[in-house]
Order: C-alpha cells, then sequence, then structure tokens
C-alpha cells in the first residue's frame, strides 16, 4: 500500500470545505491512495507546491484546468474500481500511465 497521508492531515482534510480545487485534489489522492510526490510529477510541480494546493493555496488557472481534468479521470476510476491503488507501485503505475501521450 502506497505511504499514507499523515493522521492530522486526514482530520484537517475532513474538517475542510471541499468546494476548492486543491482541497477536493487531495480528498481524491487520499481515497485513491496516489501519493502526493508522484501527483505533483503529473502537474509539474514540487510535493511541497501540491501540499499548498491541498491546504487551499491559490492555483493558476491553467493548473485549474488540469486538476479538474485529473479529478474526473480519478473519481470515474474510484467507480469503476481501478482505484484505490493497493501498492506503491501501482499508484505510481496508474499516475506514469495518465501522463503518457498517445
Amino acid at each position: 500500500m502506497p505511504r499514507t497521508y499523515s493522521q492530522q492531515f486526514l482530520l484537517n482534510l475532513h474538517k475542510s470545505d471541499l468546494n476548492f480545487t486543491g482541497r477536493n485534489l487531495a480528498k481524491l489522492c487520499v481515497d485513491a491512495s496516489l501519493p502526493a510526490i508522484h501527483v505533483a510529477k503529473v502537474f509539474g510541480v514540487s510535493r511541497m507546491t501540491i501540499h499548498s494546493w491541498f491546504r487551499g493555496s491559490p492555483i493558476r488557472s491553467k493548473k485549474i484546468t488540469l486538476i479538474d481534468a485529473f479529478c474526473r479521470v480519478v473519481e470515474k476510476d474510484l467507480a469503476s474500481g481501478e482505484l484505490p491503488a493497493k501498492s506503491l507501485k501501482e499508484a505510481i503505475a496508474y499516475l506514469e500511465d495518465m501522463t503518457k501521450e498517445d
């Protein structure tokens, strides 16, 4: 199983308003067992930037469009049972597959 998010992070996430893009992204990453460091690679940002987004920091509009598309795919895959990832290797493979150019 991928490394889990801290208990404090999960408590704060549970209490937060999920109407914000970054917090919605955080919830999906937790639900799908997708580690922030590997999600950061999908968006071409640092792990710290991902965690800032998770806490509600502003996100550039170009990235919001990408995040929204990412969230739709992850939501679909959660609903279909493809996610959550059962291992770190599976999570990395899933995220790498998302970034492959056809």
